[in-house]
């Protein structure tokens, strides 16, 4: 049972992890290769609405397994640690889902829908270019603290060893 707990964390977080990455590639990919920025840009919002819900889904299994590892005296002090970064993680997800895409999003449309066809100087371009490198510092944060989990998340109690 525990090693099942201790396996679908694993696998929840390298899914979100990962997803991270891979999404880090598509955006890159998506603004060089495109013809038309607003396009890479539409691409890459998709993409990253699907990462947040694939991070939302990982990030409560995650916690929900350790939860379980907990009640069932598999315990560590990392442990603690691991419970603030998912739980940091998940908040920081719906932060960016909730709040600061959609903002983006009003002041994409405010622009006529094409963000770089517009001067610099307008207050909608200067707040999504704002709300943009915020997105990239939280999605960077994420991407952080979930490197973090993947190297405390096999720690174990080595009194479990002694026991078995």
């Amino acid at each position: 049972m525990k090693l099942t707990f201790r396996a679908v964390r694993l696998i929840a977080l390298a899914l979100w992890v990962g997803g991270i990455v891979f999404f880090l590639a598509v955006a890159s990919v998506a603004f060089k290769t495109m013809p038309d920025a607003h396009f890479a840009g539409i691409i890459v919002r998709g993409s990253l609405l699907a990462l947040h819900r694939i991070g939302l889904f990982a990030g409560t299994a995650y916690l929900f397994f350790t939860l379980a590892l907990l009640a069932t005296h598999d315990s560590h002090p990392v442990r603690a640690v691991e419970i603030v970064l998912v739980v940091s993680m998940i908040a920081l997800t719906l932060y960016l889902q909730q709040s600061v895409l959609p903002r983006m999003e009003t002041d994409r449309l405010t622009l006529g829908g094409n963000v770089q066809g517009t001067s610099p100087e307008l207050p909608a371009h200067q707040n999504f270019d704002r709300l943009h490198a915020l997105s990239t510092r939280l999605e960077g944060t994420i991407l952080f603290e979930g490197l973090a989990l993947l190297c405390l998340a096999p720690i174990q109690n080595p009194e479990l060893h002694r026991l078995s």
